[in-house]
């Protein structure tokens, strides 16, 4: 178990890849700190590992609130005195559209909780980091940002202002022990995705099919396993690495 007795904090606990993490997290030994806007949906979350003889406490917080994301990094280190991990994972996706057509409002919330939550969270998690003289912040993106793909404009926008935050940060930070990484997320297989299917008809079966055999591993990755690759980079397998980019995407967009 890789994270075996640390205490990780995961914000957007939605029915996407962030459940996924907070469960994966507690099968790995984390004590996980289960947040997002939804009440019932974390609570369901920190029941369902505690059931399975895990650790996890669910606290609500809205990241573009700067006092509940404190309350937040509180809460954790009222609980178990101490904060390991943080995954920024929260967001708020515009409207799909062609950028010039979109809802500005919306453009600047996707910011603001995306890009500018995530520097509250790291603000919120960075004192009790330094004061134990280590700590991992990932913060999740998107292939959209290296890859640009319609509709999806204001929402890579947001993300992109991520990858940037955690290479500023893993610099600002050299010398505390804080690693600051980002797992950037390809095409992911679960809820929102199948949702995403069925708002297709007919024609959703086939597309699915028509995506997974463009990917080279050959299918739509499950979010549970590129969940693993966040878990990687908080542990301490991941010491001698900050800020860096990890693409996650079964290969469908190959660095260079």
């Amino acid at each position: 178990m890789i994270l075996k007795d640390k205490v990780v904090i995961v914000t957007g606990a939605g029915p996407g890849m962030g459940q996924a993490m907070c469960r994966g997290a507690a099968a790995e030994g984390a004590r996980v700190v289960v947040s997002a806007r939804s009440v019932a949906a974390i609570e369901e979350i920190a029941h369902d590992i505690a059931a399975k003889g895990g650790e996890a406490i669910a606290v609500p917080c809205d990241v573009a609130s700067m006092d509940q994301c404190q309350a937040l990094a509180d809460a954790a280190l009222a609980k178990w005195g101490r904060i390991d991990g943080m995954v920024h994972s929260a967001y708020y996706h515009p409207d799909w559209g062609p950028l010039l057509d979109h809802d500005l409002e919306q453009v600047a919330r996707a910011i603001d909780v995306i890009a500018v939550g995530g520097l509250r969270m790291a603000r919120a998690v960075a004192p009790a980091m330094k004061a134990q003289g280590a700590g991992a912040i990932v913060n999740v993106s998107t292939l959209a940002t290296r890859k640009p793909m319609p509709g999806e404009g204001g929402y890579a926008m947001a993300k992109g202002a991520v990858n940037q935050l955690s290479r500023q940060l893993a610099v600002e930070l050299a010398g505390t022990g804080i690693r600051v990484n980002t797992a950037l997320m390809g095409w992911m297989d679960g809820v929102p995705l199948q949702s995403f299917f069925e708002t297709m008809g007919e024609g959703g079966k086939a597309f699915r099919a028509q995506r997974a055999s463009e990917i080279p591993v050959g299918h739509i990755p499950p979010d549970h396993a590129c969940a693993k690759a966040v878990y990687f980079l908080l542990s301490d397998q991941a010491s001698e690495i900050t800020g860096a980019m990890l693409d996650v995407n079964g290969g469908d967009w190959v660095a260079a």
